[in-house]
């Protein structure tokens, strides 16, 4: 399959910890050095806490070891420098002369700036004197590249300010870099991490950013620029979705045009016990532009979806036979295969049922016949899964959307499995399998043969209900069906999904939205995008 090439916008990428340290270990090899980036970072960390607090209050600044600590020593010194009151408490930090990076401890003390160190304060009554006066915490301890398990007298002072947190509900806690405890590549967070209110990053945001639980104790997220080369970051492969990148893969709506300009969609989908599969499919894919669509479904779905939504055509296909019956049967495989010509787009999948008939038709459609581009979801993927060869008999372009559950069945791994490596098996599998692979969740990510990994920085229970898997197959098909390249189709499919959601959310609540809410705010999101463009 053919690789995705496009620009990622640099302020959209997202570094691994090794990646951030290579651009690093660049740009100071190339003149731009450790001292002054992290001079820069420090700065920009008191920037971001004098814009959010009054100058009047009292800023409480933790440093550790290594550059995170140091980054935390500069911020303290840019603050006192502009008037704002600041303690330093230091965990593991040498502040000898022959230890003192750049001087850093020795420029604060001589500004003045109170100190202790943790040794020092055995019972942390100091520490818990100086957080009951404290409006803000600064948390310097430990960097981006720390990912050992917090013991000792490190968890014990994190405990305390938690423990402080909780008794001042204003206390603000804003993190240099990274909430102490979050593992930057994973998003696995330590017991013991000192959740933030507030993170300032340095260059470009983390993975572990926008992994799950590390969202959770990341807070609002500013990348500050500390002078790197975008091109250090060139081989960068993964990235954010938002709106001003996915706006360009919109398809074109001219004038002069009519239904078979905007593509022409099938949809292999339904059975006897999930007719509303069909429904919603099908909808979403008219919803968002497709020219005509047909509903490829054995007649018990047809009767029940043809009266609620008039628009598609429909094909009849085969049903099993006794206990199999109201499913899509294997003889369909012939009829399907016959009626796709001059279909631009497939979608197969959605509520067709696990039936040995039903496999059987899914491994004969894809055996025998030539497919357009096509998007394989839920019971099409678990037909998949129990196919020896199923990788080989995939059609070019191809686009699978498992959910978690299908994601283990298709790599014979388990849910946690899939859980811890989601992104990574996202990845890896678009390459195997030369596929693009939508792995959905909170935070879905799309992946392409190239390498390329987009993550939606979208979680809304508003879409943690039946059916909303189907709308979002039938939006992408519907995309497909118009000409949109797969990887981008994916990617626009994924955020307008994710807004219409959010905006059926704000309109309804967190509970009590149903899938069908959703099809109307996909042009609603369309529409955002144009008129924003």
């Amino acid at each position: 399959m053919k690789s995705s090439s496009f620009s990622i916008p640099n302020e959209l990428k997202l570094v691994s910890v090794a990646e951030m340290q290579a651009i690093e270990k660049a740009a100071d090899a190339a003149g731009h050095s450790y001292a002054t980036m992290m001079e820069t970072a420090g700065q920009a960390c008191a920037d971001f806490v004098l814009a959010h607090v009054a100058a009047a209050h009292t800023v409480l600044v933790l440093v550790g070891p290594g550059n995170n600590g140091g980054d935390g020593l500069v911020c303290a010194r840019y603050l006192q420098q502009a008037g704002t009151a600041v303690r330093v408490y230091l965990w593991k930090r040498q502040t000898a002369p022959a230890h003192d990076y750049e001087q850093h401890f020795a420029k604060l003390t001589a500004l003045g700036v109170t100190t202790l160190h943790a040794d020092e304060d055995p019972d942390f009554q100091q520490l818990r004197a100086w957080l009951a006066g404290t409006i803000i915490v600064v948390d310097a301890l430990l960097g981006t590249g720390s990912n050992r398990q917090i013991t000792g007298q490190l968890a014990e002072l994190l405990a305390t300010v938690r423990t402080a947190q909780v008794a001042q509900p204003t206390m603000v806690i804003v993190a240099v870099d990274c909430a102490s405890g979050l593992h930057c590549d994973t998003g696995a967070v330590d017991p013991h991490t000192l959740a933030a209110d507030f993170t300032v990053t340095f260059a470009y945001a983390k993975l572990g950013h926008y992994q799950f639980p590390g969202v959770t104790v990341t807070g609002a997220l500013t990348v500050a620029d500390i002078g790197t080369a975008p091109a250090l970051a060139d081989n960068v492969r993964t990235f954010l979705l938002t709106a001003e990148l996915v706006r360009q893969f919109l398809p074109a709506r001219p004038n002069v045009s009519h239904k078979g300009t905007f593509g022409k969609l099938m949809a292999a989908v339904g059975s006897v016990n999930y007719p509303g599969a069909a429904y919603l499919s099908c909808a979403a894919a008219g919803r968002v532009g497709a020219g005509l669509i047909t509903g490829a479904v054995v007649q018990p779905v047809w009767g029940v979806v043809a009266g609620k939504l008039a628009e598609p055509t429909w094909e009849i296909l085969p049903t099993g036979e006794g206990p199999e019956a109201g499913v899509i049967g294997a003889a369909a495989a012939e009829v399907l295969g016959a009626a796709l010509k001059g279909y631009s787009t497939l979608v197969m999948g959605c509520g067709m049922g696990q039936k040995a008939t039903t496999q059987q038709f899914v491994q004969a459609l894809l055996e025998k016949f030539t497919l357009p581009p096509t998007l394989i979801d839920a019971d099409g993927l678990n037909c998949l899964a129990k196919l020896d060869n199923w990788p080989q008999l995939l059609p070019e372009p191809c686009v699978l959307t498992p959910h978690p559950a299908e994601l283990s069945r298709l790599c014979d791994l388990s849910m946690d499995e899939v859980a811890a490596q989601r992104w990574q098996l996202a990845r890896q599998k678009a390459a195997d399998w030369q596929v693009v692979l939508l792995a959905k969740g909170p935070y879905t990510v799309v992946a392409e043969p190239g390498g390329l990994l987009a993550v939606l920085p979208v979680a809304t229970p508003a879409l943690a209900t039946a059916g909303t898997g189907d709308v979002l197959s039938g939006t992408i098909g519907g995309l497909l069906a118009q000409g949109v390249e797969p990887f981008a189709a994916a990617c626009l499919g994924a955020w307008l999904h994710g807004a219409a959601g959010q905006q059926c959310q704000q309109a309804i609540g967190p509970a009590g939205v149903i899938a069908s809410d959703l099809l109307l705010h996909l042009p609603n999101v369309m529409n955002e995008l144009r008129q924003n463009k």
